[in-house]
């Protein structure tokens, strides 16, 4: 089965073939960790976990490095204003890594309460300052940067002379010198457009370092330039992130390595589009912006309720990966709903009992599946078929078919491959955090046992109330002729 990913350098669909099989190198663009982890971060981090566990799954040895912006990140774009984190560390008077460790064991947390796994390497820019520094002098020496008052530029205009900047965003170079403002501060530069790889820090600045140059710091663009050339190559397969990341920083990325080394370093550039809320980018000022602990706790005005960390997870497989997704609460409500009853035909699939014939359509799901999610992820077609399959679990354990021995394997083989092993959805709530969930099983089990006692006793009193206060506690109850069903 060939994978096709669409490359958003080429803009087209591509068969993915890596450099050194079966070794596939994958960088992705980790967070900034200035402030606590928003949805924002969840829909990149949740996406290329699913490639990382496609690849293995297709064979591949993966080597994912994911960084954590820890310096070079400024204010108010990418050259100019306060480092993020510094701004963080002097408002609450902390060191910067106090800022840094703290938000980086918070988006730790939120990942694996997502179930995103932990990538192979995860560098800090903070921690590859000399990489950084050589891939400047290199850039300098081949002559497509220039130095000015203890900073360093890229050169923009000569590199574009030699080559094209703009190929990733397809954009202009001429209108991108007539339109782009003048900024305070940035005299320094011969052209607007030339972006800093490093940076001479003012008096104030409490984040640097020594250089050939002056005491100062990268530009935030080289950290990724600089890593992963360390730890995939001068050469590696795919390169990801989001789509406000296209321009300027994935653009700046390729024109760094072409400079420094004479040819691209990225064979395929894939972007997840972007997340809104009720059409708008989210944003602190826009009065939208929601953390994963507050969907997780509910503490925010704009829900209606707590969202499980799967209900995230779930939402946003259900769009493609290179569309928008629009979030509200009936949108998420929507998706508790839907994985509820995906989650719920798993767990009656694994009670089934076979029979000797199947009278139910189950035939072909592996391939259907396994052709969408190598259709460029097209996990939103994914899921639909294992709903299609659920309609043949439901009617096996209704009673009204049947299903052969071997059926029942191959669909519990598909449902525990897609729904756990590449979609990465779990059962378990964000509440068990890992813990062995039998005795609360035991406990709920037993539970409703004496609501089923009371209810042959017409004691609706008990009844009622043993149901009502499990629902209001996140269980959903659902009665059957045989007694009563409960799922989270």
């Amino acid at each position: 089965m060939n994978l096709t990913i669409y490359n958003t350098l080429t803009r087209e669909k591509e068969v993915f073939a890596p450099l050194h099989p079966p070794l596939a190198g994958m960088y992705v663009c980790g967070p900034t960790v200035y402030g606590d982890p928003h949805l924002g971060h969840a829909r990149p981090a949740i996406t290329f976990d699913v490639l990382f566990r496609l690849l293995r799954h297709l064979g591949y040895k993966v080597r994912y490095v994911r960084n954590i912006t820890d310096v070079g990140h400024l204010e108010h774009d990418a050259d100019a204003g306060e480092d993020k984190i510094a701004k963080k560390a002097r408002i609450e008077q902390l060191e910067p890594m106090e800022v840094v460790q703290y938000y980086t064991l918070r988006y730790h947390k939120a990942m694996e309460r997502l179930n995103v796994l932990p990538p192979s390497i995860e560098p800090h820019a903070s921690g590859h300052i000399m990489e950084q520094i050589a891939l400047v002098q290199q850039i300098l020496d081949n002559g497509y940067a220039y130095v000015s008052d203890g900073s360093v530029y890229f050169d923009v205009e000569k590199y574009n002379k030699a080559h094209r900047y703009g190929i990733l965003s397809n954009r202009n170079i001429d209108d991108m010198l007539n339109t782009t403002r003048e900024l305070d501060g940035q005299e320094e530069k011969r052209n607007p457009i030339d972006f800093a790889l490093w940076k001479k820090a003012q008096p104030e600045h409490i984040m640097r370092w020594q250089s050939p140059w002056s005491e100062g710091f990268p530009g935030w663009h080289c950290e990724c330039t600089a890593m992963g050339r360390k730890y995939l190559g001068e050469q590696f397969d795919i390169h990801g992130g989001g789509m406000d990341l296209i321009f300027p920083h994935h653009e700046c990325e390729i024109a760094q390595a072409v400079a420094a080394q004479g040819h691209d370093i990225v064979r395929y550039w894939m972007h997840n589009n972007m997340i809104t809320i009720n059409g708008q980018k989210m944003g602190k000022s826009l009065g939208n912006f929601i953390t994963l602990e507050e969907f997780f706790t509910g503490g925010s005005p704009l829900l209606q309720q707590p969202y499980a960390p799967m209900t995230i997870r779930f939402f946003i497989l259900q769009a493609h990966y290179r569309s928008t997704v629009d979030f509200s609460n009936e949108a998420l409500q929507s998706a508790e709903k839907g994985l509820a009853r995906l989650l719920e035909a798993y767990a009656h699939l694994q009670k089934l009992q076979p029979t000797a014939t199947t009278t139910v359509y189950v035939a072909g799901l592996r391939t259907r599946c396994e052709e969408a999610i190598c259709d460029d992820m097209n996990t939103p077609v994914v899921i639909s078929h294992l709903f299609d399959a659920c309609k043949a679990v439901n009617t096996v354990k209704d009673g009204n078919g049947s299903i052969s021995a071997a059926d029942l394997s191959e669909l519990q083989d598909v449902f525990h491959l897609f729904i756990e092993d590449i979609l990465g959805l779990q059962a378990a709530t964000a509440s068990s955090e890992g813990a062995d969930l039998e005795p609360y099983r035991k406990a709920i089990d037993l539970l409703l046992a004496i609501r089923q006692q009371s209810k042959a006793n017409k004691d609706w009193a008990t009844s009622d109330r043993i149901r009502n206060e499990l629902s209001a506690l996140g269980f959903r109850i659902k009665d059957t002729k045989d007694g009563a069903e409960w799922t989270i």
